[in-house]
């Protein structure tokens, strides 16, 4: 769609009504390069704006041309997102240009263009000059090797640039050894981000080599290029002597055993590594013992990231054996790694005397009750362990009991995820029990464990006496209309619960009915989930009665249920005068244009409400244009999905227009 007279508005409310404001959004509008050339008018003389956020538009070369003209004589902007545009090399060469001259531009996003290598090699050209730019995102473009190459030349005397983002550019080795030659003598680059290119293992070494004298690069993203075992060996050999770098992403690289054995020689002796990421390589035996050898001298290492490498039991042991000496490593993601019950069982012995790992991640093994109940020992003298994620584990009740009775006296953790397990009823009495005395645990997460009405009864007595847990989530348990009722009875009391997620638990309109009633008097829940729960039009109408005097409640999801026009229509009618929810989620429901229309009619006086999603509602023409209206004077409004609705040509026309008048963003 072309840009119309509207877009002039655009221009007006920066150089008259938004002459005092410093920020100006106006992503996912519409405006092509017509708007932009309007908005270049405004920056000309405007003396005050320093961020502008354009990205999500149809901006071209010609909007790019004009922008960087603007650029030159404009002495206020410090940033400027252009991503997700169809800016090509023209409107780069414009913007680069700009560059050379302009003195304060700090961050400049090009990212998910269409800029080729010419479009690099002139960036690169500014950048020689230019001494003010601190960040470029240039991720999602084709800058290839010559791209590369001529930032490479540009890095060799730039010196400010400390963020450069190049992720998924086609740079190969050619454009990876040019990079790697400018950090040897810059002096300012701090984050180089080169994941999803075609780097091998001659880049790979080629950035080895630089890291050996750099003294500035602090975090290098290689994930998803193909270094191999010769890139991960000379890695490998520049983390021995380099002393700045902090993070190391090598996800996804095509390392298998020699250079998993490198790596874990070089931790030995590597006094800067924080982070590294070693993700999705299906590790030996002996590669898990060389990395655990490492952790029992090395310093430094924060957060080890080993998901998917199917370490099994043996691995897990040898971890466990370096967690027993290790000191300084907080977080240990184990992520689906085959590990068993032996496996859990050395890790818990481990957890008796470590005292400084705080994140322990174990979902999608099978470390089943026995597992569950090694580690439930270990929480019981444990006091650093605040996060541990059994998730997807075969966990069953007296796993549950086990750890139940460790939470009767630890006193360190916080959040406990045990979703997709089998925990029945035996394990989650057992639970609730323990919540009751509990004073730290703020996060449960049961989903989809089955617990059913009788689970949920047994919680809410709980929840009656605790005073600690914030984040309660049963979602798929099969709580029914019971269940729901139970909880409401603990919400009338409980001080502290903030969010409940019970998406997909049939309560139906009784149990929607009960947490109405909780809603009137509870003052602390300011998340509600009832994503597929077969609420109709009795339990809406229920919910829209308790918004009209709670006051908390911030977020409320409806997705998937079986709410139409009546429903919609009292909640509504609730809008217009509750002044807390901020986000309401509708999507796929059957409210049709009459339930659009009441819900416009709110908008008109709400000025809370920021993200509304009407998506699959059976919305057509006269609803849209209802929401257009309202939209016109409704200033609180953020985002509006209104996708899968057959809005039509003067629907889909109506909220064009208005997109260029408010700072809603409309997705349909």
């Amino acid at each position: 769609m072309e840009d119309t007279q509207s877009n002039i508005g655009i221009g007006f409310r920066i150089l008259e009504t938004n002459s005092h404001e410093n920020a100006l959004y106006l992503g996912h509008k519409l405006i092509g390069d017509k708007g932009a050339l309007v908005l270049t008018e405004a920056l000309k003389t405007n003396s005050t704006l320093t961020t502008l956020n354009l990205q999500n538009n149809s901006i071209g070369d010609n909007g790019g041309q004009a922008l960087g003209e603007a650029l030159k004589t404009n002495t206020t902007l410090a940033t400027l997102d252009l991503q997700n545009n169809s800016i090509g090399d023209k409107g780069a060469q414009a913007l680069s240009e700009a560059l050379k001259t302009n003195s304060t531009l700090i961050t400049l996003d090009l990212g998910e263009n269409l800029i080729g290598h010419n479009g690099g090699q002139a960036l690169s050209e500014a950048l020689k000059t230019n001494l003010t730019l601190t960040t470029l995102n240039l991720q999602n473009n084709s800058i290839g090797d010559n791209g590369g190459q001529a930032l490479g030349e540009a890095l060799k005397t730039n010196s400010t640039l400390a963020t450069l983002d190049l992720q998924n550019n086609s740079i190969g080795d050619k454009g990876a050894q040019a990079l790697s030659e400018a950090l040897k003598t810059n002096t300012t680059l701090a984050t180089l981000d080169l994941q999803n290119n075609s780097i091998w293992y001659n880049g790979g070494q080629a950035l080895s080599e630089a890291l050996k004298t750099n003294s500035t690069l602090t975090t290098l993203n290689l994930q998803n290029n193909s270094i191999g075992d010769e890139g991960a060996q000379a890695l490998s050999e520049a983390l021995k002597t380099n002393s700045t770098l902090t993070t190391l992403n090598l996800q996804n690289n095509s390392i298998w055993f020699k250079g998993l054995l490198a790596f874990s020689e070089a931790l030995k002796s590597y006094s800067t590594l924080a982070t590294l990421d070693l993700r999705g390589y299906k590790m030996m035996d002996r590669v898990a013992r060389a990395l655990s050898d490492a952790l029992k001298v090395n310093s430094p290492l924060i957060t080890l990231d080993l998901r998917g490498n199917e370490i099994g039991d043996s691995g897990a042991r040898a971890l466990s054996e370096a967690l027993k000496t290790n000191s300084t490593l907080t977080t240990l993601e184990l992520q689906r790694n085959s590990i068993g019950s032996n496996g859990a069982q050395a890790l818990s012995k481990a957890l008796k005397t470590n005292s400084t790992l705080i994140t322990l991640d174990l979902a999608y093994n099978s470390t089943g009750d026995k597992g569950a109940q090694a580690l439930s020992k270990a929480l019981k003298t444990n006091f650093a362990v605040t996060t541990l994620n059994l998730a997807g584990n075969s966990v069953r009740s007296s796993g549950a009991k086990a750890l139940a009775k460790a939470l009767k006296t630890n006193s360190a953790l916080i959040t406990l995820r045990s979703w997709n397990n089998s925990i029945w009823f035996k394990g989650l009495l057992e639970s609730t029990g323990a919540l009751k005395t509990n004073s730290t645990l703020t996060t449960l997460d049961l989903q989809n464990n089955s617990i059913g009405d009788i689970g949920a009864q047994a919680l809410s007595k709980a929840l009656k006496t605790n005073s600690t847990l914030t984040t309660l989530d049963l979602w798929g348990n099969f709580i029914g209309s019971n269940g729901a009722q139970a909880l409401s009875e603990a919400l009338q009391t409980n001080s502290t619960l903030a969010s409940l997620y019970l998406q997909n638990n049939s309560i139906g309109d009784n149990g929607a009915q009960a947490l109405s009633e909780a809603l009137k008097t509870n003052s602390a829940l300011t998340t509600l989930d009832l994503w597929g729960n077969s609420i109709g039009d009795n339990g809406a109408r229920a919910l829209a009665e308790a918004l009209k005097t709670n006051s908390t409640l911030s977020t409320l999801y409806f997705q998937s249920n079986s709410i139409k026009c009546n429903g919609v229509q009292a909640l509504a009618e609730a809008l217009k005068t509750n002044s807390t929810l901020t986000t309401l989620n509708f999507w796929n429901n059957s409210i049709g244009d009459n339930g659009a229309q009441a819900l416009a009619e709110a908008l008109r006086t709400n000025t809370t409400l920021s993200i509304l999603n009407l998506a699959s509602n059976l919305i057509r023409g006269d609803g849209v244009l209802a929401l257009s209206e309202a939209l016109k004077t409704n200033w609180s409004l953020t985002t509006l999905e209104l996708q899968n609705n057959s809005i039509g040509d003067n629907g889909s026309q109506s909220l064009y227009q208005v997109s260029q008048v408010t700072r809603c963003v409309i997705g349909h």
